[in-house]
């Protein structure tokens, strides 16, 4: 099945999609914020998302994306990121799996390659999930 090939491709990969996010954090214009966070902080959460990417996907309840989320929403509230660039740090990590996926897939069959769709689709879901928590938990920080 081409979407467990390129889950456990994605995962086995981590390092690299890792640093490549990484580099692009702190070079993209929306970012800017990122530039002054601590490395070991923007790896470890952009790890634990590419290296457990097939269970957030498959088996992540709503709960656990809003318990995780909110807290990334909280923390870089209290780092004093800005609210367009903590989203726009997300989307730079959802467009880096996309990119690496459309590098990696060579969907032969057409089962293949809606197989490769639906894993998109089930990355963008994941992203939206996160997103919307993630500002929730900035919010809530804010108003507190």
């Amino acid at each position: 099945m081409l979407a467990a090939r390129l889950t456990h491709l994605i995962e086995t990969h981590a390092d690299r999609l890792t640093d490549r996010l990484a580099d692009r954090l702190r070079t993209d214009p929306r970012t800017t914020a990122y530039r002054r966070l601590d490395d070991a902080e923007i790896r470890s959460r952009t790890l634990r998302v590419y290296r457990n990417l097939g269970r957030w996907l498959e088996q992540a309840s709503e709960e656990q994306v809003e318990h995780e989320y909110l807290g990334l929403g909280r923390a870089r509230r209290a780092e004093g990121v800005p609210l367009s660039q903590v989203v726009a740090a997300l989307l730079l990590t959802r467009r880096n799996l996309w990119e690496f996926i459309e590098s990696e897939a060579v969907a032969d069959t057409v089962l293949e390659l809606r197989q490769e769709i639906e894993l998109q689709l089930l990355v963008v879901r994941f992203f939206d999930r996160a997103i919307y928590h993630t500002v929730r938990g900035y919010e809530e920080k804010a108003a507190a």
